[in-house]
């Protein structure tokens, strides 16, 4: 079987699907189709396989190529030196990891000149053969018949000492270059090993936001990520020492490690006369080859294992927020709030077009409360504004006070809604290049205006603008792999933007980059196009964009609306492909194309089956069908935002019992953070989500979700909240004991005590009261 053949065939397994099913999708893939084009409209060559599995497969597939091909190099490498036997040759293509394939290697590879094989050079080999075969033997007499003088760039061995030296050192290298024993203490420090967090000393001041860690101990296989990211930060910053170590070694008299290492080879202390140097041989081969050989591989196995938890929180938590409800094209006036230097006031228009502003000084110290609701009216009658923007930074809630009185003034005039809107980011798109370019006549601080209105109508459009680091909804985002940070959040937009979908004629080129197979330059080439020409009127007018050939056409064709164009076809999800599939089944339905769309009647009394042929099966005409019933359909859920309580406005205000509204903002492994309107969110435990056992706080919140908290604990002190999402908690109380399953899910590492008993955290705190979990817990959010 050929290498393409055994990565389909894993792949299959891995994913349990069908090998013709990853065959196909390696081959599209290959052929240069993206995911969303491939989920959408290749479900029949694929068996319908959704996005999350191929970018599984897309994933596995690259890691799975980097393997074989590094298994060919390692084959090739280790018959040029002639080492390459059957039996090797099979154990290296039967390796299924990255890290078994290096294992199998490390005795091969070629490295620097080391003291073991010096040894082997002056012919000292035998010698470690003779005493590890033979225990009976005597180490000094036998070594001196080995001894030698220097001979070139090979040492002198001219004593027993230095002999027996050489042959521990020859004895130290076999032994940490065996690929099974390796293997098995590497899992065996995995599944037994406590990492060790200790403070380095004087170090207590500089590093106190460390402190849960400065005596922290914990099953290095059963670190949240969280924690392990808290903790490399503080060792990089120089405040904490990690170290890993098996249960009892302090208390053995011989480590459990040398001790699995003599097992393996067979070394055993009988009282022979090569017993005791074997056992030495045994304790410097863990001490100075495999500890910190293991430690530094476990350490970044934690690390890369935490960073992909990180990483995917962030990634769950930003597809939420682009797949947030859009209020809609309507008017918008935006105001980014400030003091001193007043309120920065934008309109744009329903599609997002800046067409005024202003600067209002409603609050001290100039305190022009009712001139600033007159220029705020001014501006509504002009342009016809139905909604307003308020972002929540500094001032935030003084200014939706303001908000609040012009909607109730003007109420017997229009119909106006005012939204808190969250600012993340949005200081970062006005001082952006991209933003320059897009209102280039405009302060950065209305831009900032501009970009706040924008992100209330449409927020995916908006938020494509922005780095995605910057949105703040990612954990400890700056200290995982940037690479890879990138890629997965590029392939959420990527997802995101082409199932909801882009108006050509209206879209901007940031957006129009992230529909499938298009890129930056395409995307700057369409709206030139547009600019030069007009509005597009059909799609296969795209063909005539500068660089976009016919394959680039079928991948994007599909995302990309014409509203009112030649083809009511071309606002639908329908891909041009399609097109004289539809037409058939107008005809035969007796229908004109314009009047079957929208027609639910009719169309839901067709039968995919009879339309079905070889080029479109009965998957694709279903999706076709539903797709003419509601042409264009935005799979966003309805908008509606948060109504913050009337004088509740800092953290002055809040009292242990209120019940308020907030928007849920980030979501991690231990909880989610709530918006109340204070200007610092509060932490709803992951205990404290819901009465029922919560494994995944996603599974009841996603970020942009409004919900109903109450508040716990309020410290003004360091600025902490503590909520719950359970009606019946009261302030003060424990909160009831909940079996859990693994770990204790708030955040202590060990497992619940039975009988409701309290559980105490790392700094032997009682954690049972909700509040109190808040504070710890947004602690470990501001470490991060």
């Amino acid at each position: 079987m050929d290498a393409q053949a055994k990565i389909i065939d894993r792949l299959a397994e891995e994913l349990g699907v069908r090998t013709a099913q990853v065959a196909a999708t390696v081959e599209l893939l290959d052929g240069g189709a993206t995911v969303p084009f491939i989920a959408r409209y290749r479900k029949e060559v694929t068996g319908a396989l959704d996005d999350s599995q191929l970018r599984q497969l897309e994933e596995r597939l690259v890691y799975l190529r980097e393997l074989e091909e590094r298994r060919q190099s390692v084959l090739s490498a280790i018959d040029e030196q002639g080492k390459l036997t059957d039996e090797l040759a099979a154990s290296l293509r039967a390796a299924d990891t990255k890290q078994r394939l290096e294992d199998l290697y490390l005795p091969y590879r070629k490295k620097r000149r080391t003291k073991a094989q010096m040894a082997r050079e002056a012919g000292l080999e035998p010698l470690a053969d003779a005493l590890l075969g033979d225990p009976t033997l005597d180490p000094e007499s036998e070594a001196a018949g080995y001894l030698c003088a220097a001979d070139g760039d090979i040492p002198a061995f001219e004593d027993a000492r230095s002999a027996l030296d050489g042959a521990k050192q020859i004895l130290m290298e076999r032994f940490a270059e065996d690929p099974e024993l390796v293997g098995r203490l590497r899992e065996r420090l995995w599944e037994d090993g406590i990492l060790t967090a200790r403070l380095i000393d004087g170090k207590e001041r500089e590093g106190a936001k460390f402190s849960d860690y400065f005596e922290h101990d914990e099953a290095i296989g059963k670190v949240p990520s969280h924690r392990a990211l808290a903790m490399f930060r503080g060792r990089n910053e120089g405040v904490l020492s990690l170290v890993i170590r098996l249960p009892g070694e302090e208390e053995a008299s011989v480590h459990p490690a040398q001790v699995a290492i003599a097992r393996h080879f067979a070394i055993e202390d009988h009282g022979r006369a090569a017993d005791r140097w074997l056992a030495e041989v045994v304790r410097w081969t863990w001490r100075v080859k495999l500890y910190t050989h293991l430690e530094t591989e476990l350490m970044g196995r934690l690390r890369d294992r935490a960073e992909a938890e990180a990483i995917g929180v962030f990634a769950a938590n930003l597809k939420d927020l682009l797949l947030a409800a859009p209020a809609g094209a309507k008017a918008t006036l935006a105001i980014d709030p400030g003091l001193r230097t007043g309120c920065k006031v934008a309109v744009v228009s329903a599609t997002g077009q800046f067409l005024g502003e202003s600067t209002i000084f409603p609050h001290a110290p100039r305190n022009q409360w009712q001139a600033s609701l007159a220029e705020l009216a001014r501006l509504v009658e002009a342009h016809d504004v139905a909604l307003i923007a308020v972002g929540n930074g500094t001032a935030s809630r003084e200014t939706d006070k303001l908000a609040g009185e012009l909607v109730k003034a003007m109420a017997d005039k229009r119909r106006l809604s005012k939204v808190m809107v969250s600012e993340a980011g949005a200081s970062v798109y006005s001082a952006s290049e991209y933003a320059s370019r897009e209102l280039p006549n405009l302060d950065v601080t209305v831009r900032g205006a501009v970009s706040i209105g924008r992100r209330l109508q449409d927020p995916l459009a908006e938020l494509v603008k922005i780095e995605p680091k910057s949105i703040g909804v990612g954990q400890y985002q700056h200290d995982v792999s940037q690479v890879q940070l990138s890629r997965s959040l590029e392939a959420v937009i990527e997802d995101c933007v082409n199932a909801v979908g882009v108006d050509l004629n209206t879209a901007s080129s940031a957006l129009l980059s992230r529909v499938s197979g298009l890129n930056a330059n395409l995307a700057e080439n369409i709206v030139s196009r547009r600019d030069a020409e007009g509005a597009f009127r059909s799609r296969r007018q795209l063909l005539d964009v500068s660089r976009l050939g016919p394959k680039t056409y079928e991948q994007c064709a599909g995302f990309l609306r014409i509203m009112n164009g030649d083809n009511p076809l071309d606002a639908s999800a329908v891909h041009p492909e399609a097109y004289p599939l539809v037409e058939r089944i107008a005809e035969r339905s007796g229908r004109q194309l314009a009047g079957l769309i929208g027609d639910s009647g009719t169309l839901k009394s067709l039968k995919a089956a009879e339309f079905a042929d070889e080029r479109f099966g009965e998957l694709t005409v279903n999706d076709i069908l539903k797709e003419l019933d509601k042409p264009g359909r935005d799979p966003r859920p309805e908008f509606k935002a948060a109504q913050f309580r009337e004088g509740v406005e800092t953290l002055k205000d809040l009292e242990p019992g209120m019940v308020l509204e907030g928007s849920v903002t980030n979501v991690t492994h231990f909880g989610a953070f709530v918006d109340i309107g204070v200007h610092q969110d509060g932490l709803v435990h992951i205990s404290a989500l819901s009465s029922q056992f919560v494994e995944d706080p996603r599974s009841v919140v996603k970020a942009g979700d409004i919900v109903k908290v109450k508040v716990m604990s309020v410290d003004l002190e360091r600025s902490r909240i503590g909520l719950t999402m359970r009606m019946d908690d009261q302030p003060g109380e424990e909160a009831p004991a909940k079996p859990r399953g693994g770990s204790d899910a708030r955040g202590s590492g060990k497992s619940p005590r039975k009988g409701g008993g309290k559980s105490r955290g790392q700094n032997g705190q009682d954690e049972s009261r909700v509040g109190a979990l808040g504070a710890a817990l947004l602690k470990a959010r501001k470490d991060g």
